[in-house]
């Protein structure tokens, strides 16, 4: 199986299964003697945990991670960092019913078809426990931008139909964290938490959007053609499971616009070139021009509902399939980490190839 790994200077390699003894993840390409804050990288893996809170899945994971080379006395020796967290909640009789029946909009029959062979226990390499490994990841590359003065925030903007009118600037970022949902507008939360809840209790699922601003980025990181930054992130946000969507700056309703209203003018302020606006979302040409990053990522709704479906089985023959264990009502609220770690592997590379960054 290829593709576990991501990034071409700060590299990163996951592996393990759902439902198998251990996750883990191989950092390589950190720079050497940088400190590190194991408390830090708990925290946000606390903040993608399964079971922490009454809108997502029950499943009782620690995700307490062990690390197992590349860190002495708190720095980092510049080898491979390792990084491993044991399984602890594994219920597989919940996915007994899947050994045969494929799942709709489940990754079990292209699984099958390209690899002759899956894991049907949590979906395996294709289960969303997989993220927590990158989140690990996303973690030490955060201590690494941080030091360059580069800060990655996202929160959840809208779930289903329901949006958060209002632009990253009018909010405070700072209490993302605070209300189970993370979205940094109490009142919007509240009416997100009611829908997911309402969601649940019909046995179904349902989508979101997540934003992410990325503050403090140096001109000049990305690469014009094939590896630009914005490119870069589209494909670190569609690798995340349920994502189904990605637009920065503008994005699609920059489509809707003249030239004419979309530019961004240059000007002049505290002796440093700036826009005046920032439509282009930080990015031009593929390359970072100091303003802030912004970018929306858009998750489908869990394929895994607690309702009756109509499916066939690797013969091809018709069978029902119902959703058991436990599952997310709705993937956005644990989704607000990953899609900043996955951020910050995207900027912690480029400012590697962009500068060679030694401490």
């Amino acid at each position: 199986m290829a593709g576990n790994t991501f990034g071409e200077l700060f590299k990163v390699t996951t592996f393990g299964e759902s439902h198998g003894k251990a996750i883990g993840v191989v950092i390589d390409g950190c720079p050497a003697n940088m400190g590190i804050d194991l408390d830090a990288i708990q925290h946000e893996l606390d903040r993608r945990k399964p079971g922490q809170s009454a809108i997502t899945t029950q499943r009782k994971e620690s995700d307490t991670f062990q690390v197992l080379s590349g860190v002495f006395e708190g720095k980092t020796l510049g080898s491979p960092m390792a990084f491993i967290i044991n399984n602890e909640d594994q219920k597989p009789e919940d996915y007994a019913h899947l050994q045969t029946a494929y799942r709709p909009s489940h990754a079990d029959y292209t699984y099958d078809v390209k690899y002759g062979i899956r894991d049907h226990r949590g979906g395996g390499r294709a289960s969303a426990r997989e993220t927590a490994a990158r989140v690990i990841a996303g973690a030490v590359a955060k201590q690494l931008l941080n030091l360059y003065g580069v800060h990655i925030c996202a929160y959840v903007s809208a779930v289903g139909k329901l949006k958060l009118e209002k632009d990253y600037k009018q909010l405070d970022l700072s209490t993302t964290d605070d209300n189970i949902v993370r979205c940094p507008d109490a009142a919007t939360a509240d009416k997100m938490i009611e829908l997911i809840q309402d969601t649940r209790a019909k046995g179904d699922t349902i989508g979101g959007t997540v934003t992410c601003v990325i503050k403090g980025t140096p001109v000049g990181l990305g690469e014009p053609v094939f590896d630009k930054l914005h490119a870069d992130l589209a494909k670190a946000m569609l690798s995340i499971n349920a994502v189904h969507g990605f637009e920065y700056g503008s994005g699609f309703e920059g489509t809707t616009k003249y030239g004419s209203e979309n530019n961004d003018i240059f000007t002049k302020e505290d002796g440093k070139i700036t826009t005046l606006s920032n439509h282009s979302g930080g990015i031009q040409g593929g390359i970072s021009n100091g303003m802030d990053i912004y970018f929306n990522v858009g998750f489908k709704p869990v394929a895994t509902i607690m309702q009756t479906q109509d499916t066939v089985d690797a013969e091809g023959n018709a069978t029902e399939i119902k959703g058991k264990g436990r599952h997310d009502p709705c993937v956005v609220p644990r989704a607000v980490p990953i899609v900043e770690a996955m951020a910050a592997l995207v900027l912690a590379d480029h400012l590697l190839r962009s500068r060679v960054a030694k401490l």
